[in-house]
C-alpha cells in the first residue's frame, strides 16, 4: 500500500465486516472474478487464505503489506465498534439489518439512510453531523430492505406512493432504543431514514452543552421565572431538543408538574408528562395545548412552533401563569421575533411574555491529537468578515487514527442568549429590526462570536464556522 490513503470502494469495504477487518487485519484492494483480493500483515498467510476462504465461501487471494499500513487503513476505512456480534458473514437478511443499526448506534451514528438511484442504492451514516457512505446495496436486494424495515415499523409495504412514518423499538440484553422510520417516495423507489433515539434517561446537563458562565446563568434565570415563554431557534440538527430536555432535567422537582407534546419523543424522562404528536388523528401541538392548560401544569414544553395557532396557544399559556418552553426555526435570536410577527402574534402579547431568545448551533470540535497550528492568512475567513485583530493564527484538520482520519472528534453547541429587557421590550413594540448596537452595549455575545471564540481557542477550524460567519 502506498503512504497516501488510498480510495476503496463501498463495494469492496463491505465485502468483509468491521470485526472480520480487525480480527485478521485484511484489507480489501480487489475484486477476482470468484471472490477478493486482501492486504495483510499476518505471517500464517496460507492457513490465513485457507479460513477466510471458508468464511467467506469465495476465492481469496493475500498479498503482504506492512504493519504499519495495515494499521493505517483498518482505522481509516473501518470503526472499531464497542460490542463484537456473531455475524460474520455480510448477507441480506434481517441479521444483517439489525446488525447494520447496531453497528450505526455503535459508532455515534444519529441517522441511517436508505437511498435508491437508477442503476445503484446505498445506506449513509450521519455521524458528527456529516453523511458517510457505509453500504452499496444490489438493485434486487433493495426492496427486501425496505419492505423489512417498514415491516417492523408497522407501515403500509403495499404504498409505496405517499410519505409514512413509523417506529421501530430494539430491545437487547445490550440496550434498548427507538427508532424514527421515515419513507419517501422518490423518482427510483422509496428512501428511508431512520433516527436512532435513545429510550434511557438523558444524562445531558446545561452544564455541558456549550454555555460560557454568564449565558448559563442568564439562561437559568430566564428558565426558573414562573412564567413566560422560552424560544429556541436554529435549524434542523442543531441541538435544540437536547438543550430543551437538559432544561427539562434542571427543572424537573416533585412538587412540579411538567407536560410535553414532542414529535418525536426523542428521550424519555422519569417525572415527565409526555405526549407523542398524531396529526392524523388530530392530536396536534395547538390541540393538545389547550386540553394542558386543564391538566394544571406548571412547565409545559412545545416541541416546535410551526404555525400561528400553536403559538397563540402558547402565550395564552404564558398570559395565564405558566413556563412555556419550546423551538421555532429562525437564523438568530433576535430573528425569533420578527418571526413571532410575522405570524400575526401582536407585538404587546411577545413584549409581555417571552423571557428569553436563544439561537444555537453545533460545530465540530478538532481533534485534539492531530490539529495543527496556521498563520492567519488573507482569504482564509469569508469575503466581506473582518478578523478580530488580536486573532493570529488557527488551527486546521489535519486527520489521524483517533478520529478516522476525519480531522473532527465530537461536536459542540455555541449560543446567542438575549434576555428581553425593558429597552428592548420597547424595541419589539416599535417593531425595531436592527439591535447589533444593543448587543455591543450590553456585551451579548452572537453566534458568530462564539464561534471565532471556539476558533482562537483551538476548539474548531474556521473552516467548520465559514457558513456561520457568512450568515
Amino acid at each position: 500500500m502506498e503512504k497516501e490513503p488510498i480510495e476503496i470502494s463501498t463495494e469492496l469495504l463491505q465485502s468483509i465486516s468491521s470485526e472480520q477487518a480487525y480480527q485478521y487485519r485484511i484489507i480489501p484492494f480487489n475484486v477476482l472474478k470468484n471472490g477478493y483480493a486482501f492486504k495483510t500483515d499476518a505471517d500464517n498467510m496460507n492457513s490465513l487464505t485457507q479460513e477466510l476462504q471458508i468464511i467467506l465461501g469465495k476465492e481469496v487471494v493475500l498479498e503482504k503489506e506492512t504493519s504499519e499500513n495495515i494499521d493505517l487503513y483498518l482505522r481509516i476505512n473501518y470503526r472499531k465498534r464497542e460490542v463484537s456480534r456473531l455475524n460474520t458473514r455480510l448477507h441480506y437478511s434481517e441479521d444483517f439489518l439489525l446488525n447494520m443499526i447496531h453497528e450505526a448506534k455503535e459508532i455515534g451514528s444519529s441517522d441511517i439512510h436508505f437511498e435508491t438511484f437508477e442503476k445503484s442504492n446505498r445506506v449513509r451514516f450521519r455521524i458528527d453531523g456529516k453523511l458517510l457512505e457505509k453500504y452499496v446495496i444490489s438493485i434486487e436486494e433493495y426492496p427486501k430492505i425496505v419492505n423489512r424495515i417498514k415491516i417492523m415499523a408497522s407501515l403500509d409495504i403495499s404504498e409505496k406512493r405517499l410519505p409514512q412514518d413509523g417506529r421501530i423499538n430494539l430491545s437487547t440484553e445490550l440496550e434498548d432504543f427507538d427508532i424514527r422510520v421515515s419513507s419517501l417516495p422518490t423518482l427510483h423507489g422509496e428512501k428511508l431514514v431512520l433516527r436512532i433515539l435513545t429510550k434511557n434517561n438523558l444524562v445531558v446537563n446545561l452544564d455541558s452543552l456549550g454555555f460560557s458562565s454568564q449565558e448559563l446563568e442568564v439562561y437559568k434565570n430566564s428558565v426558573k421565572k414562573p412564567n413566560g415563554i422560552v424560544l429556541i431557534s436554529g435549524p434542523t440538527g442543531s441541538g435544540k431538543t437536547t438543550t430543551l430536555y437538559a432544561t427539562l432535567k434542571l427543572l424537573n422537582t416533585v412538587d412540579t408538574n411538567i407536560l410535553t407534546i414532542e414529535d418525536p419523543i426523542e428521550y424519555t424522562l422519569e417525572g415527565v408528562n409526555q405526549v407523542q404528536l398524531k396529526e392524523n388523528i388530530g392530536l396536534d401541538f395547538s390541540s393538545t395545548l389547550r386540553t394542558f392548560l386543564r391538566q394544571d401544569p406548571d412547565i409545559i414544553m412545545v416541541g416546535e412552533i410551526r404555525d400561528a395557532k400553536t403559538a397563540n396557544m402558547a402565550i395564552r399559556a404564558a398570559l395565564t401563569g405558566h413556563l412555556v418552553l419550546s423551538t421555532i426555526h429562525t437564523n438568530s435570536a433576535w430573528a425569533t421575533v420578527s418571526r413571532l410577527l410575522d405570524m400575526g402574534i401582536p407585538p404587546f402579547l411577545i413584549a409581555s411574555t417571552l423571557n428569553v431568545s436563544v439561537a444555537q448551533r453545533l460545530v465540530r470540535k478538532l481533534c485534539s491529537d492531530c490539529k495543527k497550528e496556521e498563520k492567519i492568512v488573507t482569504g482564509v475567513f469569508p469575503k466581506g468578515f473582518k478578523s478580530p485583530s488580536e486573532l493570529k493564527s488557527h488551527y486546521t484538520s489535519t486527520g489521524c487514527d483517533t478520529c478516522y482520519h476525519t480531522g473532527y472528534k465530537g461536536r459542540k453547541a455555541i449560543y446567542e442568549i438575549i434576555p428581553i429587557t425593558k429597552e428592548l421590550i420597547d424595541n419589539i413594540e416599535t417593531k425595531t429590526v436592527e439591535i447589533d448596537h444593543y448587543l455591543k452595549e450590553h456585551k451579548i455575545a452572537t453566534l458568530k462570536d462564539n464561534a471565532v471564540s471556539l476558533v482562537s481557542k483551538g476548539i474548531t477550524s474556521i473552516q467548520e464556522i465559514h457558513n456561520l460567519l457568512n450568515d
